[in-house]
């Protein structure tokens, strides 16, 4: 089972990469972010001709997630935004269980985390707050021992090794000291980093952003994750990024990582 988190930055300017990807790497599962449209805006036609289902969770011009998963297997249990906060309305989680015949259930959610900026805002504490709200979750679902996949944008550098210039980035929320003790904690639920645990290489990344030539300098950071239970970690073959996407024709400034997880 492949497994793939993909930040598109609006679903409506990126349905043909989105199309095309399907087609060169038929993933069995995506999970969007970003989506920046309503349930009824995604181009829902177009992705379940590519032989998907779709489930999306969406908002107007902002935020929303989504998971498609490739027939025959089976999407159920759809869970629509994260535990925690009956107040928050925010278009950040979504999670199913995909399954078929010959393929052991696996529970994956897509995750838009909060970017948390400007710090001095309510924006920091809110972001804090998700995170705690998905460790408790995570918790919890991993109690049922089936293989759990956390996948999204988490909009968190984990450490040092995850950004080009860590200096850059000393006062942000993606790399304040509390951002990641906090992804640590998640972790410490018995959480696998799928990337890091099959390439540790320096110089791995999977945003670069618009400004300042920083994908023509290589000047990348590492925010999107899949985070893997340990049921899930002991199916896990590889993990990877597909890099070469970010020098399409007006690109997400976020490329595709990929899980590739043994059947059973």
């Amino acid at each position: 089972m492949r497994i793939t988190t993909w930040n598109v930055n609006s679903i409506k300017q990126r349905i043909g990469h989105l199309l095309a990807f399907l087609e060169e790497a038929r993933p069995d599962v995506v999970c969007l972010q970003e989506l920046k449209c309503q349930d009824a805006a995604f181009p829902r036609d177009e992705v379940e001709a590519a032989g998907y289902t779709v489930e999306t969770l969406g908002q107007k011009a902002y935020n929303g997630v989504a998971l498609l998963v490739r027939k025959p297997l089976a999407l159920t249990e759809i869970r629509r935004g994260l535990p925690g906060d009956p107040d928050d309305v925010q278009a950040r989680y979504i999670e199913g269980v995909v399954a078929g015949e010959e393929t052991a259930p696996v529970r994956v959610a897509s995750i838009y985390l909060p970017n948390g900026n400007p710090v001095a805002s309510e924006k920091y504490p809110y972001k804090l707050a998700f995170l705690e709200r998905l460790r408790r979750h995570a918790g919890g679902l991993m109690r049922d021992e089936t293989a759990l996949v956390l996948a999204g944008d988490y909009n968190v550098i984990p450490d040092a090794v995850d950004a080009a210039d860590p200096e850059a980035w000393r006062g942000d929320a993606l790399f304040l000291p509390p951002s990641r003790a906090a992804f640590r904690a998640l972790l410490a639920e018995g959480l696998t980093d799928a990337l890091r645990a099959c390439d540790p290489r320096e110089g791995v990344y999977t945003f670069w952003d618009y400004q300042a030539g920083c994908w023509q300098r290589n000047f990348g950071i590492r925010i999107d994750h899949l985070l893997l239970s340990p049921q899930a970690a002991d199916r896990l073959v590889s993990a990877s990024v597909q890099k070469h996407l970010r020098g399409l024709e007006k690109p997400s400034d976020h490329v595709p990582v990929t899980v590739e997880l043994l059947d059973a």
